[in-house]
């Protein structure tokens, strides 16, 4: 039986670098059939090619993500997949009381800036360093070319530009950490002493749940049932009316 949206906290899920919210629709899918209540959303600058990216900043991708969180019915189990784990986790130093859960899909909470020597207007999405860099396990090729032709450029202030987070309660906040390209024991090692800035946010956490799920660094596309039905036990253990 489905669960009753009435139970489940609202799930909201944050695509990566280069996408919108159409990257989580099988995930999304997936979700709202089980009965959950779903918001995936694009992130300023990333509607489409032709958006004008010069002024948007850090601050605007954080601010976006509060809002949509704010506006949810109840607290809420908040999802960011890759590089959005900066911004999703600025967003729960902000809003720690309106977020039930955090969920990073293969990534971490990263702590800005990303990439401080980046000067360029935007980040365009390059094949050939995908191919290079990432984990592409599972990917059929209509997938690739889906990604490849729906890919948008990041704003480049998104990149460079650092945040100060205050609020000490995000450190609380219930993480499941969602490891697919690599495992859960890489992240913890690689996080140790000095972590790089993606990873940096880690020995922060105080309630952290780690998940292996052996796949490509886009699980949405390569392990979507898969990546719904841990989305959705997160949000059926955080229910609204509790």
């Amino acid at each position: 039986m489905a669960e009753s949206r009435s139970t489940a906290a609202p799930i909201i899920l944050v695509p990566g670098f280069w996408l919108g919210a159409w990257a989580w629709d099988e995930v999304a899918d997936a979700l709202r059939a089980d009965g959950h209540d779903v918001t995936p959303i694009t992130l300023p600058g990333l509607e489409s090619a032709d958006t004008d990216r010069s002024s948007i900043t850090f601050a605007d991708h954080v601010q976006a993500i509060v809002d949509a969180v704010e506006a949810a019915a109840a607290p809420v189990v908040l999802a960011v997949h890759s590089a959005t784990g900066f911004s999703g986790y600025a967003a729960s130093d902000r809003v720690p009381e309106r977020i039930a859960a955090m969920v990073y899909v293969d990534t971490a909470p990263g702590i800005a800036p990303l990439d401080p020597d980046f000067t360029d207007v935007e980040k365009p999405m390059v094949w050939k360093d995908i191919e290079a860099e990432e984990n592409l396990d599972g990917l059929t090729e209509e997938q690739k070319e889906t990604f490849r032709q729906r890919a948008v450029p990041v704003p480049g202030a998104v990149l460079r530009e650092s945040y100060q987070l205050t609020n000490d309660a995000r450190r609380d906040i219930p993480s499941t950490l969602i490891c697919t390209a690599f495992t859960a024991e890489q992240y913890q090692s690689y996080a140790k002493d000095h972590p790089p800035s993606f990873l940096a946010g880690i020995p922060e956490l105080r309630n952290a749940t780690w998940i292996d799920l052996p796949t490509s660094h886009w699980p949405m596309w390569s392990r979507p049932r898969e990546l719904g039905q841990i989305i959705g036990d997160v949000a059926k253990a955080h229910p609204r009316d509790a």
